[in-house]
C-alpha cells in the first residue's frame, strides 16, 4: 500500500530535501511534511513544490505533536549526518551538535513514533560505518556481520547507537515496517560530503603504507533507494553501494591530485590542522577508513529490495569529477607517461 502522509527529516540538507522534491511530484501521496531545525535554501524550497516545511528540532519532544496532528503514516529519517559543519560549525562544538542531532534527535523521533497510532512505516538512512574499519575486517561485509570492535567515537559510534535504538523500537512496535539502509560513502556533482571535500584538496594527505579500497554510491542512486523504501513495504536491513571499488591511490590519480603520504604518528596532527582551517573533517574515524577501507555486499539490495544501482563506484566518482569541474593539480596524462617511462627503464635494467 502506498503511503498517505509522509514526514521526512533533514529536509534542509541535500538528501532529505531532494527526496522531498521527488515525493512531492507523486500525486498518489496525499501530504508530505519536510522537517528540519533550519529552513532550506529558497531554490530547494521551490523544488519541494506542494510539500509543507515544518521548522522543528528533533531534539524537542514537540516532534510528537507534529506526527500526531498530521496523522503521519510513513516517517523517513534522513537527518543522520557525518558532517559537523552542517550541525553547528566546525571543531568540538560542531561535533557535539552533530552527536546531539544524530542520537538525541533519533531518540525523540522514535519516542514520537512509539506513541503514534498512525505510523506504520519507518525508513532510516544509516551508514556502512557501523561495521567499523580495522585490520581484522573481512574483505566484504554482509548485513549479518558484526564489527570487530565498536567504533570509539564520532559518526560511526553515533550510527551504532542509533541502530540499537531502532532495533528496540522494532521489537516494541512490531506493527511498524522498519527499513534500515546502510549506505556506503555518497558522492556526486551536487552533494557536499566529507569525502568529496577530501578529494577536492589540491594536495591529498594519505596514511603512509596504506592504500584502502573505497566503495561509492552515486547521489541519484541514494535518492532512488530512499524513494523506493518510502513507497514500498520493504522491511529489513540493506547494504547500499555501487558495484566495484577504487583503490584510494586510483581515485587520487583520477582527480589529478598530489598524494602526500603521512606517517601514522603524524596523521592526527595533520587532521587537526585541516579541521582548524575548515578544509575537511579529517577525523579519527576518517583516518581508520583511509587506513583499511570498507566494502559492502549488496546482494540483498538486488534480490530482496529489488534495486540495482545505475552507477558503479568508478562511474559515480567520474560523475563527481565532471560535475565539480575539478582541475587536476597534475595532468593525469603526464603521470601515465612518467609511469610508462619508469616501467620501461626498470624492464631494461632487469
Amino acid at each position: 500500500m502506498p503511503p498517505s502522509t509522509v514526514l521526512v527529516t533533514g529536509a534542509s540538507r541535500f538528501v532529505g530535501g531532494q527526496l522531498v522534491a521527488r515525493l512531492a511530484a507523486d500525486s498518489t501521496i496525499d501530504r508530505i511534511l519536510a522537517v528540519d531545525a533550519v529552513p532550506p535554501r529558497q531554490e530547494l524550497l521551490r523544488r519541494m513544490g506542494r510539500a509543507e516545511f515544518v521548522r522543528a528540532d528533533l531534539r524537542n519532544p514537540l516532534i510528537a505533536k507534529v506526527i500526531s496532528t498530521a496523522r503521519v503514516d510513513t516517517v523517513v529519517h534522513a537527518s543522520i549526518t557525518a558532517n559537523p559543519r552542517g550541525s553547528g560549525g566546525p571543531g568540538r562544538n560542531g561535533r557535539s551538535a552533530m552527536k546531539e542531532m544524530n542520537v538525541i534527535g533519533t531518540m525523540q523521533l522514535l519516542a514520537a513514533c512509539q506513541k503514534s497510532s498512525t505510523v506504520t512505516r519507518l525508513v532510516v538512512k544509516s551508514t556502512g560505518a557501523v561495521y567499523g574499519a580495522s585490520a581484522l575486517d573481512q574483505a566484504v561485509f554482509t548485513e549479518r556481520d558484526e564489527p570487530n570492535g565498536i567504533p570509539p567515537s564520532g559518526y560511526a559510534k553515533d550510527a551504532v547507537e542509533i541502530e540499537g535504538y531502532i532495533r528496540g523500537f522494532a521489537r516494541r512496535r512490531q506493527d511498524v515496517d522498519v527499513t534500515v539502509l546502510r549506505f556506503t560513502n555518497i558522492i556526486g556533482p551536487r552533494i557536499d560530503t566529507v569525502l568529496g571535500r577530501y578529494f577536492s584538496l589540491p594536495v591529498v594527505p594519505t596514511v603512509l603504507g596504506y592504500d584502502p579500497r573505497v566503495q561509492l554510491l552515486h547521489e541519484e542512486d541514494a535518492l532512488a533507494v530512499l524513494e523506493r523504501a518510502t513507497r514500498a513495504q520493504l522491511p529489513g536491513v540493506f547494504n547500499v553501494g555501487g558495484d566495484g571499488v577504487l583503490l584510494l591511490s586510483q581515485a587520487i590519480r583520477r582527480v589529478g591530485r598530489i598524494p602526500v603520504p603521512i606517517p601514522e604518528l603524524a596523521v592526527a596532527t595533520v587532521g587537526w590542522l585541516l579541521r582548524s582551517a575548515q578544509l575537511v573533517d579529517y577525523s579519527p574515524e576518517q583516518i581508520r577508513f583511509l587506513n583499511f577501507g570498507r566494502v559492502l555486499d549488496t546482494t540483498r539490495l538486488r534480490t530482496e529490495f529489488g534495486f540495482v544501482p545505475r552507477w558503479t563506484t568508478a562511474q559515480a566518482f567520474d560523475d563527481y569529477l565532471r560535475g565539480r569541474a575539478l582541475r587536476p593539480t597534475i595532468d593525469p596524462e603526464w603521470i601515465t607517461t612518467a609511469e610508462r617511462c619508469l616501467l620501461g627503464l626498470a624492464s631494461r635494467l632487469r
